[in-house]
């Protein structure tokens, strides 16, 4: 017997007979815990949550999904849902509920000639990167191939190539989606249109989706990528020249700052090791030839520690950041949008970094725009479109005694920038603490994903996220 959180706040009693009839009907199976299949599930990227459900039920397809939602729509169950498991704020896992788990969906096709790629929601960036890199496709993801590409989709998705290509919403063609009722449906521009404008931004509140259809585009295998490292005091400077840098790139160029104590790189002299850097990190979606003046500008800023800009495989830049976002550690974000880079907001900056908590801890700026701002607000659910900056406050440690210490300063960075941000949010970086800031995360689109959520889900059974609640 199985006590398992009801949606009515109640619980309720699940026997073994269920399951195991439950079991008997799929390609998958239903894991208890003490089973390695329980405990590999409920592990998740980020170690702050320790979380146990009732019982795993193991997809391999949208046929399990269906029966996994039915059974647990029938028993007015509560479910989490895990693909990719590196979720900042944990909803992949919650205690005392069901727990679909999505992981082993994995796989990738690729069709060269009409230059498409499905792919299944278990995925890993890497595993897609992979696959499409084989036929010198990309599609614009996120920079850790680590990341499942499910909810790195639902929330919106950007990363190198987003001001080259748009975000990975952009890019959806197609999904194929189980609903709340137990339907499998196709959404897409003409089948289910508004379901398929609210995954694109709204997450996981929809529906279960196991399936989807990206539009790829010719990148690589080469990129000319990189780092520029830069000692912190000359960053008040260089911050700002980056800023006006990025404001007027070609749509091929990316260049995001990152502010942090230097890892011991190889490429950096042993004394820098430790102490705390401006970082500069470049890709260019193009020709070499041509980032090669693309980033005459920025490699010719100051006199930096290290320079090594060179042309890599696409595939290896998009995994190079991978070292320093392992899974296992301790993780808590937070997050703003600038429309541009003051002077004030550099100085708050830099203030905070001159405290990192930890030596793992880093703030980094992603500046975003070209394809991607050429989007109307109003096209998909996610809707800043605007040329922006998005701060990450990357707060990340290993010992459970910093917990305090650690939330607190990034909670206080936070509040500190507040005056500097536009109020909208980037719902990937927003902690489980921020469900006040779901309107400033949908903004003008939030009646109307409300109304969707009502009428895909109205008994709101896909709960376990940044939540929607239904109208």
């Amino acid at each position: 017997m199985y006590d398992i959180k009801t949606l009515d706040g109640n619980t309720a009693t699940v026997d073994q007979g269920a399951l195991d009839a439950l079991n008997s009907s799929l390609r998958g199976g239903v894991y208890l815990q003490g089973t390695p299949e329980y405990e590999g599930a409920r592990t998740t990227w980020n170690s702050m949550f320790e979380r146990h459900p009732g019982f795993v039920i193991r997809a391999m397809g949208a046929s399990d999904v269906q029966k996994a939602v039915n059974f647990v729509r029938d028993a007015s169950l509560i479910m989490s849902v895990r693909s990719g498991g590196h979720q900042i704020a944990g909803h992949a896992v919650a205690d005392e509920t069901v727990l679909l788990d999505l992981s082993q969906m994995q796989s990738v096709h690729v069709d060269p000639v009409n230059k498409t790629a499905r792919v299944a929601p278990g995925a890993l960036l890497g595993d897609v990167d992979r696959e499409t890199q084989a036929h010198g496709l990309a599609v614009p993801v996120g920079i850790n191939s680590t990341t499942g590409i499910a909810g790195l989709t639902l929330g919106g998705g950007f990363g190198w190539t987003t001001r080259k290509f748009g975000m990975t919403i952009d890019n959806l063609l197609s999904a194929e989606v189980v609903t709340a009722n137990g339907t499998i449906v196709c959404a897409s521009p003409t089948s289910h249109p508004e379901l398929f404008w609210a995954i694109r931004g709204g997450g996981g509140n929809f529906g279960v989706v196991t399936s989807f259809e990206f539009q790829l585009h010719d990148l690589g295998p080469d990129v000319l990528s990189g780092l520029i490292v830069h000692p912190i005091e000359k960053a008040p400077k260089l911050l700002a020249e980056f800023a006006a840098i990025a404001d007027d790139s070609p749509d091929e160029l990316t260049v995001w700052s990152v502010m942090r104590k230097a890892p011991p790189l190889p490429f950096l002299p042993e004394e820098w090791h430790g102490r705390e850097v401006l970082i500069f990190a470049a890709c260019y979606s193009g020709p070499i030839d041509d980032g090669e003046k693309a980033l005459s500008g920025l490699r010719a800023l100051g006199e930096p520690i290290a320079d090594v800009i060179s042309p890599h495989k696409f595939v290896d830049w998009q995994a190079a950041f991978d070292p320093l976002l392992t899974p296992g550690a301790r993780n808590y974000w937070k997050s703003h949008d600038f429309e541009a880079l003051s002077s004030e907001a550099i100085t708050g900056l830099l203030e905070a970094v001159s405290s990192l908590p930890d030596p793992a801890c880093e703030v980094f700026i992603a500046h975003v725009g070209g394809a991607m701002a050429r989007i109307e607000p109003h096209s998909t659910a996610y809707p800043q479109r605007s040329a922006h900056f998005i701060m990450n406050v990357h707060t990340r440690w290993e010992d459970p005694s910093k917990d305090d210490e650690c939330i607190a300063w990034a909670r206080g960075l936070y509040n500190q920038m507040r005056p500097h941000a536009t109020g909208s949010a980037y719902v990937n970086f927003m902690p489980e603490d921020e469900a006040d800031h779901m309107a400033g995360a949908y903004g003008l689109n939030s009646g109307k994903l409300s109304k969707i959520k009502g009428s895909y889900d109205p008994k709101n059974l896909f709960r376990i996220n940044h939540n929607i609640v239904p109208e």
